[in-house]
C-alpha cells in the first residue's frame, strides 16, 4: 500500500474497524474512506456498487458484519446469516468490479469445527461439525471465505481472508444481549460492584478456554497481512494465548474492583469448549501480538467508563 492510496474501511464504527482506522492513521495513511450504515447500507447491492464506482477505492478492509455473543447468535440465526451474506457478497463483488487492487476479509474463529484438534490449524476448516449456538453466523463467514477464493480463482482478484481469535478492547459492544464474553463479563462484574452484590452469576461452567486478542493487535495484523500476504484460503491472527473463562472472570473482577463471588449457571450453554488457534504461519511471516491481557482489559475498562 502507498500512503496516498484510497483505503476503504467497512465497519469503521465497530471495535475492529475503528482499530484498523487508528492503525492506518498511525502509519501515515491519510486517504481513508469511511461510511456509516445510514450513508451506505452494505446490505443493498445497488448502493454498494454505486459507492465503489464513484470512490475508486484501492484497498478494502472488510470489517463490517452483524456480530453478537452466544445469546444473540442462538436467538436470531436468520438475521445473522442473511445480513452477513449480503454485506460480504456485496462488498467483495463491488470491490472487484470497480478495480480495487486488494481486499482483506475478516472471518471468525467460530468457522472452525466445535471439536477441532487444538491448536486449530487453518486446514481444520470444514473437517467437523460447527458449534450449534453460532452455526448460522459461522456458515455465513465460511461463505465469505469461499467468495474470496472464488473471485481470486476466476477473476484474479487479490482477496485474502484473516481469521481472528476472540477480540476484545476499546469500542467493544457492552449490550447485555449482543456482547461477547469479555464485554459481557465486564459489564456484569462492574454492575455487581456498583450495586454491592455479594455474588454474580455467569453462563455455563467457567471451564471453556478462549484465546483472547486485543483489538489493536488484530488491527496491526491486518495492516501487516495487507502488505505482506497474498494467498487463497485463510490465515489465523491472534495472541496464541488462551484463558479459562473462570480465570478471565477473576482477572476482570480484579480490574473493576469486584470482591464478591462469581457463581456459574450450569443450566446455561458453555459454547465451544476450547478455541486456541495455531499461529505458526503468521509468526513465520514476522508478526506477533504484543498487548498482554491485563493491559488490554485495563484499557477497555477505562474507555468504557469514560464513554
Amino acid at each position: 500500500m502507498q500512503r496516498d492510496d484510497r483505503i476503504y474501511v467497512a465497519g469503521h464504527r465497530g471495535m475492529v474497524g475503528a482499530a484498523i482506522v487508528r492503525a492506518l492513521e498511525a502509519e501515515g495513511f491519510t486517504n481513508l474512506v469511511t461510511r456509516t450504515h445510514a450513508e451506505l447500507p452494505l446490505d443493498e447491492p445497488d448502493a454498494v456498487r454505486e459507492f465503489f464506482a464513484e470512490q475508486r477505492i484501492d484497498h478494502v478492509f472488510l470489517a463490517a458484519a452483524k456480530v453478537g455473543g452466544i445469546v444473540a447468535n442462538d436467538r436470531y440465526p436468520a438475521d445473522f446469516i442473511r445480513q452477513n451474506l449480503l454485506i460480504q457478497t456485496n462488498v467483495i463483488d463491488a470491490a472487484w468490479r470497480s478495480g480495487a487492487r486488494k481486499l482483506l476479509f475478516l472471518g471468525s474463529s467460530c468457522i472452525y469445527p466445535r471439536m477441532a484438534e487444538q491448536p486449530i490449524r487453518e486446514d481444520s476448516l470444514l473437517t467437523g461439525a460447527l458449534e450449534e449456538t453460532n452455526a448460522a453466523y459461522a456458515i455465513a463467514k465460511i461463505a465469505g471465505v469461499a467468495t474470496c477464493d472464488a473471485y481470486r480463482k476466476q477473476h484474479g482478484f487479490d482477496a485474502i481472508t484473516v481469521m481472528p481469535s476472540n477480540i476484545y478492547g476499546i469500542g467493544d459492544n457492552f449490550d447485555p444481549e449482543h456482547s461477547h464474553v469479555v464485554a459481557g463479563m465486564m459489564r456484569r462484574l462492574h454492575e455487581a460492584r456498583v450495586a454491592g452484590l455479594d455474588e454474580v452469576a455467569m453462563w455455563g461452567t467457567g471451564k471453556p478456554l478462549r484465546e483472547l486478542t486485543y483489538c489493536d493487535d488484530l488491527a496491526s495484523a491486518c495492516l501487516f497481512l495487507m502488505q505482506h500476504y497474498s494467498e487463497p484460503g485463510i490465515i489465523n491472527a491472534g495472541s496464541g494465548i488462551e484463558y479459562r473463562l473462570s480465570e478471565l472472570a477473576a482477572e476482570i473482577a480484579a480490574i473493576v474492583g469486584y470482591s464478591g463471588q462469581v457463581v456459574w449457571d450450569h443450566s446455561r450453554p458453555d459454547g465451544t469448549p476450547r478455541k486456541l488457534m495455531a499461529q505458526d504461519r503468521i509468526h513465520a511471516l514476522g508478526w506477533r501480538a504484543k498487548v498482554p491481557l491485563a493491559e488490554g482489559l485495563r484499557r477497555m475498562y477505562d474507555w468504557w467508563r469514560r464513554e
